[in-house]
């Protein structure tokens, strides 16, 4: 297409309650944000670069703009010189990055610290016990950022004990954080939650960890923005990557207004991530659902039965986990477990289910009025760890993704170290999710997701009926 023929503004599509990124080609093209709390609450989301309109050049290309991408574009701008281009199918931060649960825990990936140890011995696993340690004070020190204005709530995670019979388990972890990784951890027990902290009723403990920070979700993504185009990022909407080529060293990636050439390109679109983007991350995430509701502003007298005392971020111990919180405003929110596919989501019986979920935790709420409810896909790797990797070392083709979950705050550093990698400074970087690809489903792929609806019965059991 003539360069003057390219339109400089694309119209805005409406947002699709149905994708999935497992059967769907891509996420869409300048589609609108889902229909969160967050981004209801963020005001109007700063200036962008616009969608790109020509063909250009680009030292390096970042594609997506959720927390991971425009933390790369800072860090690569902060700490290595290099003005990113970052290219995003819809609005900026349209996926994961709008639609969590504003939580931030010392954690990255699904796996405890005991389950380190086992797949990597102990002193590897301190070593990475240490790199989460360093991602929170990145974390801390972005979120101190005059430009990132998302609403921090300090005051440490609460991992709670759903049933008695967990509290074992969770009281050896406790131990083990504290004498082997040197960490100040804290068991409560049922009482004492109640009395001073939340009046969780399936609550049988807890333990406290000291680092966690609630968050807008949205205000972050936004203040990560304004902060990555004040260093001299590019942020460009509505540039979905429809192809790419490398041309004698030079990666071409075309979008609908125009082709970007590059000597390097960042993947950091997770649990969003097309099947035909790369077949570098083709297969090597399990996108799930994950539901979401607000609730309207809680009265005294609510507010006294369920005894929110913390704004901190809450997560109970189940496999299929709940994730919830007392927002600033005097909301609730609660996340957890949705459909299986896209086609599905829609489904009123997801939405019950986390009620019923709500309910059993603060019997006060049930039936309280819902002000927000939405759903997003989580990128869960394969082996339960993210990867910040080069697949290639010939190609200069690095990808971020994996959380699980957890991934407000590792992203701020994950982007942090694939700005090192591009920028060829990443040779000191050893610990294994800097060095191993994401796990590929492999022949298993086509049964992924009568796999996933088997171990959801199984999980099921488990956390509630042994």
């Amino acid at each position: 297409m003539p360069d003057a023929l390219r339109p400089k503004h694309w119209p805005k599509a409406s947002y699709d309650p149905r994708y999935d990124p497992v059967v769907d080609a891509g996420p869409g093209h300048n589609r609108d944000y889902a229909p969160t709390y967050w981004i209801g609450t963020a005001g109007p989301p700063p200036e962008d670069d616009g969608p790109i309109s020509g063909d250009t050049d680009a030292d390096v290309v970042v594609v997506g703009s959720g927390y991971t991408g425009l933390s790369c574009a800072i860090h690569l701008a902060k700490e290595h010189g290099i003005k990113a281009t970052v290219l995003e199918a819809n609005t900026v931060a349209w996926g994961c990055s709008t639609r969590n649960g504003g939580q931030a825990q010392i954690s990255s990936g699904r796996l405890k610290r005991s389950q380190w140890i086992g797949r990597w011995g102990v002193d590897v696993a301190k070593q990475m016990h240490a790199e989460i340690c360093e991602a929170f004070e990145v974390f801390r020190d972005l979120i101190g950022q005059p430009e990132i204005d998302c609403e921090p709530q300090d005051g440490g995670h609460y991992y709670i004990a759903h049933k008695p019979g967990v509290m074992p388990a969770l009281e050896k972890e406790s131990q083990l954080l504290n004498e082997v990784f040197g960490y100040g951890s804290r068991v409560l027990g049922r009482e004492e939650l109640h009395e001073g902290h939340v009046r969780d009723q399936e609550a049988a403990g807890a333990v406290h960890e000291p680092d966690g920070i609630c968050i807008h979700a949205a205000k972050l993504a936004f203040g990560y923005q304004r902060l990555a185009r004040k260093l001299g990022a590019k942020i460009h909407p509505a540039s979905p990557v429809m192809g790419w080529t490398v041309k004698n060293g030079v990666h071409h990636l075309t979008t609908p207004g125009g082709t970007v050439r590059a000597r390097a390109v960042a993947l950091a679109t997770a649990g969003y991530t097309p099947p035909g983007l790369s077949n570098r991350t083709k297969n090597r995430l399990m996108p799930i659902l994950s539901n979401s509701i607000v609730t309207r502003p809680l009265t005294d007298e609510e507010k006294q039965a369920c005894g929110f005392q913390t704004c901190s971020p809450l997560t109970d111990t189940r496999t299929l986990r709940h994730y919830y919180r007392f927002l600033p405003d005097g909301r609730v929110q609660i996340g957890s477990r949705s459909a299986i596919t896209g086609s599905d989501a829609e489904n009123p019986k997801h939405l019950a289910q986390l009620l019923k979920g709500l309910y059993r935790k603060f019997p006060a709420l049930e039936g309280i009025d819902l002000d927000y409810s939405w759903w997003g896909w989580v990128d869960v790797s394969h082996d339960m760890m993210p990867r910040v990797f080069q697949p290639d070392p010939e190609q200069a083709i690095y990808y971020a993704m994996g959380y699980g979950g957890n991934g407000v705050m590792y992203s701020a550093q994950a982007g942090r170290r694939m700005a090192q990698m591009v920028a060829g400074k990443g040779a000191d970087l050893t610990l294994p999710i800097f060095t191993s690809q994401l796990p590929s489903h492999g022949v298993l792929t086509p049964f992924r997701r009568l796999g996933q609806r088997v171990m959801y019965v199984w999980y099921y059991l488990r956390d509630e009926k042994f």
